[in-house]
């Protein structure tokens, strides 16, 4: 027999090392997998004494499974549990334990269109002149709020900047991305000026508290990094401080700057190297966006564009 506990582990490194997964994605997948095994064993599907059989899963216990996720799971979510599915009975393939995969065949559900929140640049300008304590936490606030609009890179990646990550002569970024690829993404004026502040403050705050080193750029008060849901509280509570009626997370201030990007006239595959995307199919939905607004400008404002 061989069971899904047997291969975790196996699963883990694979993912780590041969598919340089982020840890983000590396967890995702572990946690999916996990919960197809408990659902499997909750329902005595595959079983082989008390433990899943890998050999005994097949597609329809598998469809079984994410019929149950529909009710509580957003379609996102279920296709990255399919995602997940197929990686790992891919893995136990290539590692020859079975000879076919019973995921292959599963499809993802068909997505829900929407488009992103986009701010305004009078909106993004409120948000972003939003005032500060002149502190140590003032100061780095300040500083990732001027990141997240400037630079468009996304909330993970901030959060993972070093100090050495700056390059403020040349006014860019070094950005570990999705699949830990390096890429420069640039950084406006104000948003340098901010980090230098910033890093004054933290400077002597490790200082105070003792610490010899500390390569990571955003700091909280114990001298650690900074999560994501840090930066996730901050825009959340510089919201309440403005008239802005939108809901913008730090994943809205990204498309919001290619947004704004693509207004300005900057081509569509500078924007994708600027974002970090794989496929330009991705960028270009930043063109739907800019034509909705274009669209809803004119309808507004042209004497001609109203029926009847």
């Amino acid at each position: 027999m061989a069971s899904i506990k047997e291969y975790k582990n196996d699963f883990e490194k694979y993912l780590v090392i041969e598919k340089n997964a982020s840890i983000h994605t590396k967890d995702g997948y572990l946690i999916d997998i996990e919960q197809m095994e408990v659902f499997l064993k909750k329902k005595e599907l595959c079983l082989s004494g008390s433990d899943i059989d890998v050999h005994l899963i097949d597609e329809d216990s598998l469809r079984i499974f994410l019929a149950s996720l529909y009710k509580k799971n957003k379609r996102t979510s279920i296709a990255r549990k399919i995602s997940s599915i197929k990686a790992f009975f891919g893995f136990l393939i290539k590692r020859g334990v079975l000879a076919e995969n019973p995921a292959l065949l599963l499809s993802p559900p068909k997505m829900e269109k929407f488009l992103p929140t986009v701010l305004t640049r009078e909106e993004a300008a409120e948000l972003v002149e939003v005032k500060f304590k002149d502190n140590f936490l003032g100061a780095r606030n300040k500083a990732i709020l001027e990141i997240l609009y400037s630079s468009g890179i996304r909330v993970s990646e901030i959060v993972g900047l070093d100090v050495k990550d700056i390059d403020f002569d040349a006014g860019i970024i070094r950005v570990l991305g999705k699949g830990r690829k390096e890429r420069i993404a640039p950084v406006g004026g104000k948003a340098i000026f901010a980090i230098n502040k910033y890093l004054e403050k933290r400077n002597a705050i490790i200082c105070k508290n003792g610490v010899n080193e500390q390569c990571a750029l955003f700091l909280n008060e114990k001298c650690q990094r900074i999560l994501t849901r840090t930066v996730q509280r901050l825009l959340k509570g510089c919201v309440k401080k403005t008239k802005i009626i939108k809901s913008p997370t730090p994943h809205s201030m990204r498309h919001t700057f290619a947004t704004h990007m693509m207004e300005a006239g900057a081509d569509l595959r500078v924007i994708q190297e600027m974002l970090g995307h794989a496929s330009l199919s991705t960028t270009q939905r930043y063109t739907k966006v800019n034509m909705e607004r274009l669209m809803k400008v004119y309808d507004e404002a042209h004497p001609k564009a109203k029926k009847g």
